[in-house]
């Protein structure tokens, strides 16, 4: 928790629930900012408080209207630097264009040519664009939480969704002591899937899928298919970031997954509502502890492998 002296938390309009978890770990309150639209669309934020020489952190995620949410970043980063806040760090759950490496580097630096200082992000899709970030975070610890206080770790197999997520599910299957399996995935075109071949044993095991992004959810249906084929007993899957586009939501529902949990990196109120399937991950405390200990100066490191209470 911080004594509020000289910390300023501001949200833009993306996801102001997750900025207002943080802020109640941080026992703070959200600073005052407005966020406005002219009649032909073009974004107005005025910084309703002081931020003279004070630590700001400013909360959006990549999720709805995503260029909107980052030009409201850049304004209000812009803004906070003309008022001379001391240091300015942009907290971005979900990293806009960060699949695909090139636009992911523009977007780092129309951030940084904003006025930003540091950027806190979580669970990276493109490995190669972590050197971008001053914090990138992991989810793991609080998948493997979930694991461990939800799952009999003696009949629990971890699978990777495609090879490329192979390190992620090793790690979590190595710090958990249990099996791993994965699919050899074969694609036509983009966020399509033509086959996938199982590599590994599960049978009568419960097979926890783990991935980084859900997006059509094509991907991770096909796989809870095969993997009931080959025998499961029971089918998850964990995944940070929830984007389900289109009909992911009717894909998911109609799959043969017990539940899809997801972290709060994008908001999942409406999602959790039309599907009885999703499951919600609160990642605020991690963000609002690293928060903490970059106002502090304290290592962040710690987080990479516990979560905090």
């Amino acid at each position: 928790m911080l004594n509020g002296s000289g910390v300023k938390i501001f949200t833009g309009t993306s996801h102001p629930e997750l900025a207002e978890i943080i802020a109640r770990r941080l026992g703070l309150s959200l600073s005052k900012a407005e966020v406005t639209k002219s009649g032909i669309g073009e974004t107005h934020v005025r910084i309703a408080e002081s931020v003279r020489e004070n630590d700001v952190y400013i909360i959006n995620t990549g999720c709805g209207a995503v260029n909107t949410a980052l030009m409201e970043l850049c304004i209000m980063i812009h803004a906070c630097k003309i008022a001379s806040a001391k240091r300015i760090t942009a907290v971005l759950p979900l990293f806009p264009q960060e699949p695909r490496p090139i636009t992911a580097k523009l977007v780092a630096n129309m951030i940084q040519k904003s006025g930003c200082d540091h950027i806190i992000t979580m669970d990276l899709h493109a490995s190669q664009i972590q050197g971008f970030f001053d914090v990138p975070l992991f989810a793991e610890p609080s998948s493997i939480l979930y694991i461990r206080t939800h799952f009999d770790l003696q009949n629990t197999v971890i699978v990777s969704p495609d090879a490329g997520g192979a390190k992620r599910a090793t790690s979590i299957a190595d710090r958990l002591g249990v099996d791993f399996a994965l699919f050899h995935k074969e694609r036509k075109k983009a966020n399509s899937v033509s086959r996938m071949i199982l590599v590994g044993q599960v049978k009568d095991k419960v097979a926890i899928l783990v991935d980084d992004m859900a997006d059509t959810c094509g991907t991770l249906c096909l796989a809870a298919r095969h993997l009931a084929e080959g025998g499961a007993a029971k089918v998850y899957a964990i995944v940070t970031h929830g984007i389900l586009s289109g009909n992911a939501l009717q894909c998911v529902e109609d799959s043969a997954l017990e539940k899809l949990i997801l972290t709060n990196t994008l908001p999942q109120q409406e999602n959790q509502a039309r599907c009885k399937k999703i499951e919600v991950i609160d990642i605020g405390p991690v963000l609002g502890e690293v928060i903490r200990r970059s106002h502090y100066g304290e290592s962040v490191s710690k987080l990479f492998h516990e979560v905090p209470y």
